[in-house]
């Protein structure tokens, strides 16, 4: 946005800001408010930009301590760190402490996604989704994620000398999440959404002034757009139910429209169809890819975790016929490239902080967080925490080997609110990192690269990477 009218705008709120900074409640945690609106907004999306968001956060917890107050996204904020504070938020009462992203989230992904409900409601839509989710439903994804990763690197990565990481990525996890989720096939419906999709997530963290040319605006015409491309497609599911044309878990629309019909006290109405399929959407395809991208770097620099990733999954393609499929049995036995994954996770979490509505006035560690207010906490400041991870700056998988404390590996949420797609997450990594390590070898072509948050982690050069196939060894 031009500076003059964020200027102009902060000069005409002045006087209600004055007027109502005389009237805050007693009891609130240190820290401030800053300017109206804006806030600290700015500078934190600055600091993410630049990926010092850490460092950010740290020096206000240096001053303050680990309960503060800021205000973020157009809303007062407290924020709190560390495992007793994740505890406290993925454990409170619901009727007191509700999901809620900043505004701008939830005008581009819509009031009725799961990330935005409490209470009963947040029940029903999880139970929705975790039909389509659970393990025993993904049991009959495997083989075709499968596929659609050989014929990924297949079309896109053999034959070349280099190749950019992240927008490979970017295509593989869509395609499969596009065509899992929505059943849209290659094609040019496909086409459009990647695009409308990056848009939108490009103005998801942003300051919710709706204006012309600016990242929210297009966000939110993104929305618009892949809105009226679901609406289109849940009207052509429902017409081959009727023709008995369409199979029950085809995809998590039909599977959705499926629960309509036979349990109408668990059904989702279309607006909420809508709205998860762009929430999971956004979660699955953006969160996996940077998890995907940040593995690949890793592993061009850590030979020995490299090395221990190559045996397990070479044993795994050795146990294999010539072009059989990988199997749920085959994931199981990934355990070492999983604990990789979770290390990944737990150092460079894809999504860096997250956010609670206030229903009712909190008190916490003596402080009053008053209603209306919004709680957020970065799950990276309790993933650093040494008496929870020894020696956390460190990447070692073994932080994983024994069950760790409740609550301080939060990457995938706690408790009730842990993220469905967990197990979702689970395979498309694994089966993509199986037949990565298993066809190639490769080193970064800038090996001190790092990466910045927009709000995702994004990286320079898309993260270019010098590939060697491997051809001695039989590929499953």
């Amino acid at each position: 946005m031009d500076p003059a009218m964020i200027f102009f705008l902060l000069l005409l709120l002045l006087p209600l800001y004055l007027l109502l900074s005389h009237k805050r409640p007693k009891g609130l945690p240190p820290g401030s408010l800053g300017l109206p609106i804006v806030g600290q907004s700015l500078s934190f999306l600055r600091a993410m930009r630049e990926n010092t968001a850490e460092q950010w956060l740290q020096n206000r917890i240096d001053k303050y301590g680990p309960i503060w107050k800021m205000s973020l996204f157009g809303k007062p904020t407290v924020f709190l760190c560390g495992q007793a504070a994740n505890k406290f938020i993925y454990t409170c009462d619901g009727t007191k402490l509700a999901s809620q992203k900043p505004l701008s989230v939830r005008r581009i992904c819509g009031d009725k996604n799961i990330l935005e409900l409490s209470g009963h409601e947040h029940k029903r839509v999880r139970g929705a989704l975790v039909s389509f989710l659970k393990p025993e439903a993904l049991r009959q994804y495997v083989g075709e994620m499968d596929e659609r990763v050989r014929k990924h690197l297949e079309m896109l990565w053999h034959g070349k000398q280099k190749v950019s990481a992240m927008p490979l990525m970017k295509i593989l996890t869509f395609n499969i999440m596009s065509s899992l989720i929505m059943g849209i096939e290659e094609g040019a419906k496909r086409d459009t959404l990647v695009g409308l999709f990056q848009q939108l997530i490009k103005g998801s963290l942003s300051v919710p002034i709706n204006f012309p040319f600016t990242r929210f605006s297009r966000s939110l015409q993104a929305s618009r757009k892949i809105r009226m491309i679901l609406a289109d497609l849940i009207r052509e599911r429902r017409a081959a139910q009727k023709e008995q044309t369409a199979f029950p878990q085809q995809d998590l629309i039909t599977t959705l429209l499926n629960l309509r019909n036979e349990d109408s006290s668990a059904a989702l109405s279309d607006e909420e169809i809508v709205d998860n399929a762009i929430t999971i959407m956004i979660a699955g395809h953006d969160t996996i890819s940077v998890l995907l991208t940040t593995l690949i770097r890793h592993l061009a620099n850590d030979q020995a975790v490299y090395a221990g990733i190559a045996q397990e999954q070479e044993e795994v393609a050795k146990s294999k016929a010539s072009g059989e499929l990988l199997t749920w049995d085959d994931l199981a036995r990934m355990k070492y490239t999983w604990r990789v994954a979770l290390e990944c996770l737990r150092m460079f979490p894809p999504v860096f902080n997250s956010f609670r509505k206030v229903l009712e006035d909190l008190e916490y560690k003596g402080y009053l967080i008053p209603k209306g207010w919004q709680v957020t906490w970065a799950a990276s400041m309790t993933h650093m925490d040494e008496s929870l991870f020894p020696d956390p700056t460190k990447f070692d998988p073994n932080h994983f080997d024994t069950k760790i404390p409740p609550y301080s590996f939060v990457a995938f949420g706690g408790g009730a609110r842990i993220c469905p797609g967990y197990e979702f997450a689970r395979l498309e990594t694994l089966i993509t990192i199986h037949h990565l390590v298993n066809r190639f070898t490769w080193k970064l072509r800038c090996p001190d690269i790092s990466f910045s948050r927009d709000p995702m982690p994004t990286f320079k050069d898309g993260l270019e990477i010098e590939i060697v196939p491997k051809l001695s060894l039989k590929v499953n």
